[in-house]
């Protein structure tokens, strides 16, 4: 599985190359993503060596329909994107993993037999390293100690879930290298979502790290959250006359932790109170049938992002049947409705603890004035960071200039959706998921 590092430069040098990358970025960014890859294999062998090596992308992914419904039992479709994050790794014989990352430093080290949470690597890369190989030994499946040199076009702050992409990487890493590719992606997704909530620190679902380990656009149904239903589509009929991005408002997630923790905490209470453990199988009656004593159990808040949640996991059923179908105005009306509703009832496009940086709010309000046609909503988990939005061909640049002038040079970020989910792309131009 593994090949020499003079190998894989060999093959990045030719012709043959072209074809994974197009699958992987697309056609239009072959070239770049070449030469993306020579520079890492080139500091990969400056740092470690010319070893045997296994080079492992693992994508970031977009949330296209159901706004925070994963942890509550829902419903949501989601998308692999083209950004990613990319590794070079060599196995190293011993214990220790060693992680050189471009753009980031110090190099980080961790001893693989230490696997004890740390308070002061909260939100840090090596919680997430710690926690995969915690998950991976509760398990009962092999682990051991490699060094690796890591690009990143999946960015912190992007809303792109960088931190999934990574943790679903190390488990990939492991996988592949140590357990014969036997994990499937489900397991891999999980040992991710592990890392992030019980050792990075953040309450997340199991959307982000699915979306990355699995690929595509997805359906997914957390009704049963340890076997979640999964559907492929394979149908994009938006792309035709539209082109997708993200506005990355400059927006800092510092502190907002207990923002995004409120919102399944909120919902968890609202449904405790209407007798059941968690939102999934509410019906809006089931909450006016009990408004008054509800309001004083929980108050006003909740109510209203139970109510996102109920109405959201239906129009994601409704979003994936109108892409299946080819029905572009019909899927983007419901992209619309679903950005109305995570503004309005869910509340996650401003932080309450500051009026003067609301970025998220802003670039909705000038995207909708602006554009008119197409469609836009709040990307991920919210507060800050980032928007989405459906822009008409013919606008594209003009829409860029303008909305660059607001948020900065390079703001604006085009997706790519529908490529394969984690996976080695070996010296020989296979790519093999890893899962």
């Amino acid at each position: 599985m593994t090949a020499s590092l003079s190998a894989y430069l060999e093959f990045f040098a030719a012709e043959r190359s072209s074809p994974p990358l197009a699958t992987l970025y697309g056609p239009a960014d072959q070239a770049s993503q070449r030469e993306r890859c020579i520079r890492l294999l080139q500091r990969q062998r400056e740092r470690f060596g010319n070893g045997e090596i296994l080079l492992v992308s693992a994508p970031g992914r977009t949330e296209l329909g159901g706004n925070h419904t994963d942890h509550n039992h829902g419903r949501v479709l989601a998308a692999a994107v083209n950004l990613d994050c990319l590794a070079a790794i060599s196995p190293n014989g011993g214990d220790w993993i060693t992680l050189n990352s471009e753009g980031f430093s110090p190099e980080i080290t961790i001893d693989i037999r230490d696997t004890l949470a740390k308070s002061s690597e909260t939100g840090r890369p090596e919680a997430l390293v710690r926690g995969v190989v915690a998950a991976f030994r509760q398990r009962g499946f092999a682990i051991g100690g490699f060094a690796a040199c890591l690009q990143a076009t999946c960015l912190p702050g992007t809303g792109l879930s960088s931190s999934a992409a990574f943790s679903v990487l190390i488990a990939a890493a492991f996988n592949l290298l140590f357990n014969d590719n036997r994990l499937p992606a489900t397991e891999l997704a999980l040992i991710g979502q592990y890392a992030e909530n019980s050792y990075f620190g953040k309450p997340c679902g199991l959307m982000d790290q699915l979306a990355s380990a699995a690929g595509h656009i997805l359906h997914i149904d957390f009704n049963n959250p340890d076997k979640p239903l999964i559907e492929r589509i394979d149908s994009c009929p938006f792309a035709a006359d539209y082109r997708l991005a993200v506005v990355d408002t400059g927006g800092s997630h510092v502190g907002l932790t207990p923002d995004y923790a409120a919102i399944p905490r909120e919902m968890f209470a609202a449904a405790a109170a209407l007798g059941r453990p968690f939102a999934r199988g509410l019906s809006l009656d089931d909450v006016r049938g009990r408004l008054p004593g509800l309001r004083e159990l929980v108050g006003d808040r909740a109510i209203l992002r139970l109510m996102h949640f109920i109405l959201e996991n239906d129009r994601v059923e409704a979003m994936a049947r109108a892409l299946q179908e080819n029905a572009t105005e019909t899927y983007l009306s419901l992209v619309r409705a679903s950005g109305d509703s995570s503004w309005r009832l869910l509340q996650n496009c401003s932080s309450t603890t500051s009026t003067t940086s609301q970025g998220v709010a802003l670039a909705l309000v000038l995207t909708e004035t602006f554009l008119g046609d197409g469609a836009w909503r709040v990307q991920g988990g919210g507060f800050a960071g980032t928007i989405q939005v459906y822009i008409p061909r013919a606008r594209f640049q003009q829409y860029r200039q303008y909305i660059e002038g607001v948020f900065g040079s390079g703001s604006l970020i085009e997706l790519h959706v529908g490529r394969p989910g984690v996976c080695a792309l070996l010296a020989d131009g296979r790519l093999l998921p890893a899962g």
